[in-house]
């Protein structure tokens, strides 16, 4: 049995005739896969849960020789230091414990019950006054909780 690899230059019949356009379809048919994919997913990567935040166990930084401390009670009322103030006045009471300091840190404590709104408004109060260096004092969590 014999085979011709060659071309016949007597007959035309036997050439192919040469694609000049490339062929797009497998790369549309890839991108669309891939929107789907993508449409599917992003919806399940946005978490819209309730959780209880565990304590952290971070290292605690340093204390400073004076902190300047700002609690909020169970029931709203807030405490700078020692001295109560209203929301008000909180502004002018941390002005005065600090000097004037307004890259001293304040470290904002608050009760498990305060809401988170009252949180923000005390927040907001102290960036209003110019105080942007805030710590939130939390609870330490034992070894190995």
């Amino acid at each position: 049995m014999a085979m011709r690899l060659g071309s016949s230059s007597s007959s035309g019949e036997d050439d192919l005739a040469v694609a000049h356009e490339i062929n797009v379809t497998p790369f549309i048919d890839v991108m669309l896969v891939l929107l789907i994919i993508f449409m599917v997913a992003a919806p399940l990567a946005t978490v819209d849960v309730d959780v209880d935040l565990p304590v952290a166990s971070a290292e605690p930084a340093p204390r400073p020789e004076t902190p300047v401390y700002l609690s909020i009670r169970a029931g709203g009322a807030m405490v700078v230091n020692e001295t109560p103030v209203s929301a008000g006045g909180l502004g002018q009471a941390i002005e005065a414990a600090t000097g004037g300091d307004r890259e001293q840190r304040v470290f904002l404590r608050a009760d498990k019950a305060v809401p988170y709104g009252t949180i923000m408004e005390a927040m907001n109060g102290l960036r209003a006054s110019g105080y942007l260096h805030v710590g939130l004092v939390g609870v330490e969590a034992a070894p190995g909780r």
